[in-house]
């Protein structure tokens, strides 16, 4: 079979189709648990004002670019970057993308498996036998086999449905997925709004203070959020814009992916932090937030064993949707390169991005003596998908299609043609993209 004919016959159904699954990729864990901590630690307001600029400059900007590519060549992420040009190795960079993904998919698959545990913990009631949440949670993650056991299922499930196609499986699920979860963030909001001292939490989140804009710190977590909410530097929009007909218009698309991504990150900084503050509690919780502190915050709530039972919901759909289109990036590769069905080329990835996922996942137990410093496994897929893997794959496309496309090529294949918005596009990829991803990058050594 050739899987390169393969992709120009699977294509997604309709348009909507293809935004449901797309907001669906960006609408994962980064929106919900990654991006409630992060805001939390980082000033709130400042911190927001920041990032939705980097969503505005640099975000937009590279999910129009890998969308344009991906269409453009109607292949994988090594194959599009070939095809764009084939005089230079560009294609490394889909390569690299198509190799991180076994590390993201095994971080991402850890702590979709965490969030399934608290649902069924929740619906079950087992999670409120006790009101000691550290010890709750530092008590399973601790756990030689049960973490792997919940790592398993989701991966499980992530196989299953990629393995069904792009119409029958990516676009069927996310249709039925992503109306249930963005419900779900919006009685969540509105349930907290409704709670006495909810107005701390919008002064928080919405009410800057002007002199944390000095900081770099804010910065660089501003980025850094930018990428791991709506998912660049791993091809995704690359990936599923091979299977985009050329009909549809690639900046409306692009807009209406990263407006629908930015609202569901807001809805649940709406949903969390009045309750926080409600209820006297620190929004800079860090990482734990969602598996120590606001199940405790359920505890206590009006109906929060409902509440609770919503939220953990939220994170688990929100991980699946994410996991589909991560795996779908080397799926597609080790399709066209083998030549073996989706199911087995699938099902064989699934296995051993798993397998990829266990040390993380036991990084807590078995593996805790193999951190480097203070970080353990896990810490380190998370510091190494966050600042070294995401933005060498943002600057790379960002340099791709602002530069080595050439300026004629990159505004015919984007869409926008010679207009005004069409030479922003490509002053934001050209230079204020790569230069912040930059001094990201570097922040280590620079600040």
């Amino acid at each position: 079979m050739n899987s390169t004919n393969d992709q120009k016959r699977e294509q997604w159904a309709s348009r909507s189709g293809f935004l449901l699954a797309s907001i669906g990729s960006a609408a994962g864990l980064g929106n919900i648990w990654r991006f409630s901590y992060v805001a939390g630690e980082n000033g709130g307001a400042t911190f927001l004002v920041i990032y939705l600029l980097c969503i505005l400059f640099i975000g937009l900007p590279i999910v129009i670019a890998e969308i344009s590519i991906g269409r453009n060549a109607q292949g994988d992420a090594v194959l599009a970057f070939r095809h764009a040009d084939p005089d230079h190795p560009w294609y490394i960079v889909g390569g690299v993308a198509v190799l991180g993904c076994f590390i993201i998919l095994g971080f991402y698959g850890v702590v979709a498996g965490w969030s399934l545990k608290y649902f069924v913990s929740a619906l079950s009631g087992h999670l409120w036998a006790t009101s000691d949440y550290n010890n709750f949670f530092s008590g399973f993650i601790s756990q030689p086999l049960e973490p792997v056991i919940w790592q398993a299922v989701m991966m499980t499930a992530t196989v299953t449905v990629v393995a069904g196609g792009i119409q029958k499986g990516i676009e069927t699920v996310n249709r039925i997925l992503m109306p249930i979860l963005a419900l779900i963030v919006f009685i969540l909001a509105i349930y907290s709004l409704t709670l006495d001292g909810a107005g701390k939490g919008l002064t928080f989140l919405f009410r800057p203070d002007w002199n944390a804009f000095s900081k770099p710190s804010v910065y660089i977590a501003a980025i850094g959020q930018a990428f791991f909410s709506l998912g660049i530097g791993m091809t995704i929009f690359l990936t599923y814009g091979a299977y985009l007909p050329k009909t549809f218009s690639i900046p409306g698309i692009a807009s209406t992916i990263v407006v629908g991504d930015t609202l569901l990150a807001l809805l649940a900084g709406l949903a969390i932090f009045p309750a926080v503050f409600s209820f006297g509690l620190s929004p800079a919780q860090g990482p734990e937030l969602a598996f120590i502190t606001l199940p405790g915050l359920f505890q206590l709530m009006p109906g929060g064993n409902l509440i609770a039972v919503l939220f953990f919901g939220l994170l688990v759909g929100a991980a699946l949707t994410s996991m589909l289109s991560i795996l779908e990036v080397p799926v597609a590769y080790f399709i066209r390169k083998t030549g073996q069905s989706r199911r087995t080329v699938t099902t064989s990835l699934g296995l051993v991005i798993f397998v990829v996922g266990i040390p993380a996942s036991l990084g807590y137990s078995v593996f805790k003596p193999a951190g480097i410093g203070e970080r353990n496994i896990l810490e380190i897929y998370d510091y190494t998908i966050s600042n070294l893997l995401l933005p060498l794959g943002g600057i790379a496309t960002a340099l791709f299609a602002g530069w080595g496309w050439g300026k004629a090529q990159a505004l015919a294949k984007s869409g926008f043609h010679e207009g005004l918005a069409g030479q922003v596009w490509l002053f934001c990829l050209r230079f204020i993209g790569p230069i912040f991803i930059a001094l990201a990058f570097f922040s280590a050594y620079l600040f």
